[in-house]
């Protein structure tokens, strides 16, 4: 029976949240999560310690590997580029998956300590994703202890380069890896607590390349500077107006070339993050900016090359979904107010195939993608218990 049938014929989200919630062996799982507490903090701090930059994701992928044994997945295995999975229940059927991304947006050469102060973590990529990471971790510990009864399988995976370039790459492959086999897919994100992540922002990422012959900045005055080009091409393209409805956004966010101050640049370029909760006013801007990029190509003397770097789907599921109405029971449940929310995340990928997924948190925090990252303590037993929720409900 699909699960979205086993939903309704249990009276609906809310009444199956609440059955999962008085189950003994899930009561002993909840009961496991707020006694092991310092465990998830001390699981948050090892894995944030493990550089694991998009594409060299290596180190922490096989920690979480070794963890996933060691609690008691079964047939722990690495597939694709850097990810790792394990699961729990029966081989046989469709289930769900939870996903947590092992990349980081910091390199490899800067420091990864991690301090604590007056209830929080600190650290690079403390919060994203170490803690969802950690929390998935602390999902699988907490059924295994309780005892959990599954009868269907649930996978948990760890997935890499989610971030920037990444592209979502570590999604795309866990979803031919399970392909045919998932019902639901839950993004697992470390700073999340109390979203509901069902609507996916799409984005389009270019590289914009100009070129010029070059020259002295007085002896050849009047030559094409590939610097002015680029300027005035992102100086255009940021200057578009975008509809805040569908929310569309333009974001410049690198741009770099020239040789030296007395040099008419040769070379220059730009990085272009375009982004809509809309497949079609996406595709819109993209055209408008194509338009503006093609005439910078009609300047004399510049040359203009265009890379598509990024292309991340839009997707969603309604607000009164069985999944969306199961996660915010399951979150109430708790004690927290669901906040149902757009975002960028491994849930795009699904839920642009037709599989129902949807982001959640396991903590709170501030500083996301700079070296002052940070998480909040106390609430952590709240994100990895609304999980255990979602999935007694769902597999149990």
């Amino acid at each position: 029976m699909p699960a979205w049938d086993s939903v309704a014929q249990s009276g609906g989200p809310a009444r199956l949240v609440a059955a999962a919630s008085q189950r003994p062996d899930v009561i002993r799982a909840l009961a496991w999560v707020v006694e092991h507490t310092d465990a998830l903090e001390r699981e948050i701090a090892a894995i944030a310690a493990i550089p694991s930059p998009t594409f060299a994701e290596h180190a922490r992928a096989t920690y979480v590997a070794q963890r996933l044994a060691q609690l008691g997945a079964r047939d722990v295995c690495a597939f694709g580029d850097n990810n790792v999975c394990g699961r729990l229940g029966p081989d046989a059927g469709s289930g769900i998956a939870l996903l947590a991304h092992l990349d980081t947006v910091f390199p490899t050469t800067l420091g990864h300590e991690v301090t604590r102060r007056k209830g929080r973590l600190y650290g690079p990529g403390v919060g994203d994703n170490a803690a969802g990471v950690a929390g998935l971790l602390g999902v699988l510990a907490a059924l295994v202890e309780g005892g959990v009864a599954l009868k269907r399988p649930l996978w948990f995976v760890g997935d890499a380069a989610e971030e920037g370039l990444g592209d979502l790459r570590g999604a795309r492959q866990t979803m031919v890896q399970l392909d045919g086999r998932l019902e639901a897919v839950i993004a697992v994100e470390g700073t999340m607590l109390g979203r509901l992540g069902h609507i996916a922002v799409g984005s389009k990422r270019l590289r914009v390349h100009f070129s010029a012959p070059g020259g002295h900045s007085w002896l050849d005055f009047g030559r094409p500077s590939a610097v002015h080009a680029a300027v005035a091409a992102a100086a255009k393209v940021a200057a578009l107006p975008v509809p805040r409805e569908p929310r569309t956004t333009i974001n410049v966010g690198r741009i770099e070339g020239g040789e030296g101050v007395n040099v008419i640049a040769s070379s220059a370029e730009f990085l272009l993050d375009l982004r809509s909760v809309d497949s079609g006013a996406l595709d819109r801007l993209l055209a408008r900016v194509g338009e503006i990029l093609e005439g910078a190509r009609r300047t004399p003397g510049i040359s203009v090359q265009i890379e598509q770097v990024g292309d991340r789907p839009v997707g969603a599921i309604p607000r009164v979904h069985p999944l969306v109405e199961l996660c915010a029971a399951a979150i109430e449940r708790v004690g927290l107010q669901p906040e149902p929310t757009a975002g960028s995340t491994d849930a795009n990928v699904p839920l642009s195939m037709g599989v129902p997924a949807v982001a959640l948190g396991i903590t709170r925090g501030g500083g996301i993608h700079s070296t002052g990252e940070w998480i909040e303590l106390d609430p952590l037993p709240y994100g990895v218990r609304q999980l255990v929720l979602v999935c007694a409900a769902l597999v149990g």
